[in-house]
């Protein structure tokens, strides 16, 4: 479909609509942007259950000289929407790449594969900044002409450090990436920068916890090698799952062979999770996502 492209889409907006299920939720929002000159481009829903169930609801439209059509359309959305029938909703201009921090540590196979999607528009977003604990990866993200920022971790206490970060995220942000981030993020922290957080996890399922995961799926003799992106709450590795994705490996693969293969996957699901999320393809429902 035309609306899915990465790039920007010029007087294109996601309209995201979710809440308890009942008759007329399609009709209605249809009506509402039939009222606005709203042309549908696109339109996904679901449904878990007809009957006292929850429904979900994805649509992209085109609106001539959108900018200037949105504040009615949200005013009506609020009465309509918010009010009448009582969902919660969304409406975001896609032509506004969202701003995306990237927190790395010495890793930096799923920094760069970030920093090289955004440079070639194969992501809508733009990267402010990049944070790490380790100035290994400075040179590399400064070639991208991106700001890098060193704040180095110090014990257990972090709430300096996460001071020093909130004062650089605060108000500059949409979303952040922890792009093999190798530190624990307090709950303080989350609730603070006030936006979503996505991680990438070296697992298929969360497994292999602490140092040298892919040393130990050899040792058990796994015969798949994956990674799972998902929302940071906190609760550590238990966040809404967006995308994942595996490989198939045997005995034969050393150790090596095992971290290559899954530096690979985990580049794959971790773009793929910030392509959707930043597409407004991505609704969080208790500690589940849908994803159209």
């Amino acid at each position: 479909m035309s609306a899915d492209r990465t790039s920007p889409l010029h007087d294109h907006a996601s309209l995201v609509v979710y809440g308890d299920d009942k008759p007329g939720i399609v009709a209605a929002v249809a009506g509402l942007l039939a009222r606005h000159g709203a042309t549908i481009i696109a339109l996904d829903q679901h449904s878990d259950n007809p009957e006292g169930g929850a429904f979900f609801q994805r649509t992209v439209v085109h609106v001539r000289d959108l900018a200037g059509a949105i504040p009615a359309l949200e005013d009506d959305l609020a009465a309509t929407v918010g009010g009448e029938l009582e969902l919660h909703w969304r409406l975001r201009d896609l032509d506004v790449p969202l701003r995306v921090a990237v927190l790395a540590s010495r890793s930096d196979h799923c920094l760069l594969d970030l920093l090289w999607r955004e440079r070639r528009g194969e992501l809508p977003v733009t990267i402010p900044m990049v944070i790490s604990n380790h100035s290994d990866v400075a040179d590399d993200v400064r070639f991208f002409g991106i700001p890098f920022f060193h704040v180095p971790s110090a014990g257990k206490d972090k709430s300096a450090v996460e001071d020093d970060m909130v004062k650089l995220l605060d108000g500059n942000v949409d979303l952040i990436v922890l792009a093999r981030y190798m530190q624990i993020l307090t709950g303080s922290f989350i609730d603070r920068v006030g936006v979503p957080i996505i991680n990438i996890h070296h697992s298929f399922l969360p497994a292999f916890i602490g140092a040298g995961p892919y040393q130990k799926a050899k040792d058990r003799g796994v015969k798949l090698v994956g990674a799972t992106a998902h929302y940071v709450t906190e609760d550590l590795d238990e966040g809404p799952i967006i995308e994942q994705d595996v490989i198939r490996v045997s005995h034969k693969d050393s150790v090596g062979e095992l971290i290559r293969r899954g530096a690979d996957i985990e580049r794959q699901v971790l773009s793929r999770a910030v392509l959707w999320h930043c597409q407004d393809r991505v609704i969080r429902h208790d500690n589940r996502t849908i994803v159209f």
